[in-house]
């Protein structure tokens, strides 16, 4: 049956269709629908995990034990994972096991745009990467069998605009297997040095096994594919470019598209390069393909023409490569510039404008909603690197000014706590560090869109599980008890006490500001705020906060009561009482 898929949800019907019975993940944009979809189906058991490292070590845990397995996460997710990839490599799997990797060309919600086909590369590993929806289902499938036929994990590639983008896509029924018998065998799975010598030979030895494949197998199936019109123009790409250049050459050129990106073929190439007159590589961020083709004599033309930076387009390859300009389609209106901003109600703004209150001047900051805070006329963040560095970082920042340290903060969110932001606090705690970590435990996993997390009591499904005490944990790692302060952001004054009793406290110390993501469906709000006009004298003091809700007309305050969820933290800010 022919339906109408988001990549990713194309993806889950990929592995309900080969399966698929574990999947661990940790959500990460553009990847998070793939496990949410999946949970959808009651043959699979899905979870979300604490970090990207866990949920790959579940998946071939899972895969040894002789069950299909799978786990997804965005580029900088696999950066947490790498340290299992690489030497999963070397053990090989039993059953099939696909990681699929998500990467953000054009940083829609990113902080870098790392080309993940680097690790393909580099952990030895195959990769496939689909170019719309029908793909991605065929391609997870795909990676499955592949997986067991060459005794490796299998990477699967998407872009943003694969994983979000909807296309037709070709269903079917689930395959069930029955679980493959696990047979112990220390020399293969237990990486010791005498072990890993003798696995790195096996390595090699599939390479070349899979490059062969590459050459001949893949195209007949399909994977890789020779399109010949123009011989003019020749394009060799991979993924979304090749609909793009389809899009945007039609038939004034020949194609060879590449659906397995490591490793890739050497002959393949070669024979189409022969049969143009020009070569283009098409690829989005780094000259991976192109390499390749330069290294095995093969003349192409790529990022000279082209970009290291941001996605392609149609009008830009018509553009460089046929010298014409595509028509844009604008739409003639004057829309006004909405650059992203904390919601109306967020709990994150209170526990910001309590720490400018109490005379905070640096704020480590990490990944999730409340990085916005550096965006003024908050502008509470200094730096944001990646996931559970605000804690460490903080540490490393004291212990270098420890004059300032009762001037500076780390602040991290529930989920990233989680993920990674535990063991810099038991390094804060370990080398006694004067340092203050802020939880802003919003109850969920907010910047992702609402997943569960081990810290609010439920789990993918939403069936009631174990949840993590903060302040317990906060305690077991070393933090005095006595030193660990919970706040409402919502009230001002009780978190500015938080904070300068925390900034007075000798050693390291907690502050939890605990207040539900406002967006949560079960929490209830107050009414609307309004101004009064005869108390609002204009002094903006309400507009410190940056909240959406509020503007200035007539040189006046205003309150839109569509956005205001009565919050109450501007009502606080305002000395004449005008907003009630």
């Amino acid at each position: 049956m022919k339906k109408l898929l988001l990549g990713n949800e194309a993806v889950a019907a990929g592995l309900y269709e080969a399966g698929v019975k574990v999947v661990s993940s940790y959500p990460g944009t553009p990847s998070t629908e793939v496990t949410e979809f999946a949970a959808k189906y009651d043959e699979i058991y899905c979870e979300w995990a604490p970090n990207e490292k866990v949920a790959m070590e579940v998946a071939f845990g899972a895969a040894v034990a002789g069950a299909r397995s799978f786990c997804a996460m965005k580029h900088v997710g696999l950066n947490v994972a790498a340290d299992p990839l690489f030497t999963a490599s070397y053990t090989g799997v039993n059953a099939g096991m696909v990681v699929l990797v998500a990467d953000d060309p054009g940083m829609h919600s990113s902080q870098n745009e790392q080309d993940s086909r680097h690790y393909a590369m580099a952990s030895k590993i195959m990769m496939l990467e689909p170019s719309d929806s029908d793909e991605c289902l065929k391609f997870t499938k795909l990676a499955f069998e592949l997986s067991e036929r060459f005794d490796t994990p299998v990477i699967l590639r998407e872009t943003t605009r694969i994983a979000h983008s909807r296309s037709l896509a070709e269903t079917g029924e689930r395959t069930e297997l029955a679980n493959k018998e696990y047979v112990k065998n220390p020399q293969k799975y237990v990486m010791a040095p005498a072990n890993a010598k003798v696995k790195h030979v096996v390595v090699e030895k599939r390479i070349l096994d899979q490059t062969e494949f590459a050459e001949k197998e893949a195209v007949e199936i399909g994977l890789n594919k020779v399109e010949y019109n123009s011989k003019k123009i020749g394009v060799i790409t991979a993924g979304v470019c090749y609909d793009y250049a389809k899009e945007a050459l039609g038939n004034k050129a020949s194609y060879l598209k590449l659906g397995c990106l490591y490793p890739l073929p050497v002959q393949l190439i070669k024979d189409f390069a022969a049969q143009c007159e020009t070569v283009y590589v098409l690829e989005e961020l780094d000259d991976y393909i192109e390499t390749h083709c330069l290294k095995n004599g093969i003349n192409v033309r790529g990022k000279a023409d082209f970009t290291l930076i941001g996605e392609y387009s149609q009008s830009l390859i018509a553009k460089v490569i046929l010298g014409e300009e595509k028509p844009t389609i604008k739409a003639n209106v004057n829309i006004p510039v909405r650059p992203p901003v904390l919601c109306a109600g967020c709990p994150h703004r209170g526990l910001f404008y309590a720490l400018k209150k109490a005379g905070v001047e640096t704020v480590t900051g990490d990944i999730g909603c409340y990085t916005l805070g550096a965006s003024k006329p908050i502008g509470m963040i200094d730096t944001c690197l990646c996931m559970g560095a605000s804690i460490s970082s903080l540490h490393g920042r004291n212990k270098a000014n420890p004059e300032k340290a009762n001037k500076s903060v780390a602040v991290i969110g529930d989920s990233t706590f989680i993920h990674s932001g535990i063991t810099g606090l038991v390094n804060i705690a370990y080398n006694r560090s004067n340092s203050v970590s802020i939880i802003l435990d919003n109850s969920i996993t907010g910047m992702t869109g609402h997943q569960q997390n081990p810290t609010t009591g439920y789990t993918i499904k939403g069936d009631p599980t174990a949840a993590v005490s903060l302040e317990k944990l906060a305690v077991a790692v070393g933090i005095p008890e006595n030193n660990i302060f919970v706040c409402d952001p919502y009230n001002l004054d009780d978190s500015e006490q938080a904070v300068r009793k925390a900034l007075e406290c000798e050693g390291p110390a907690v502050v939890i500001s605990r207040r539900p993501c406002a967006l949560l469906k079960y929490v209830k709000h107050n009414p609307p705020l309004k101004v009064d006009k005869d108390k609002c004298v204009g002094c903006k003091m309400c507009m410190k906060i940056g909240c959406p809700a509020i503007s200035i007309k007539d040189g006046k305050a205003q309150i839109d009561a569509t956005q205001c969820l009565g919050c109450d933290v501007c009502s606080q800010l305002c000395k004449l009482g005008a907003i009630g």
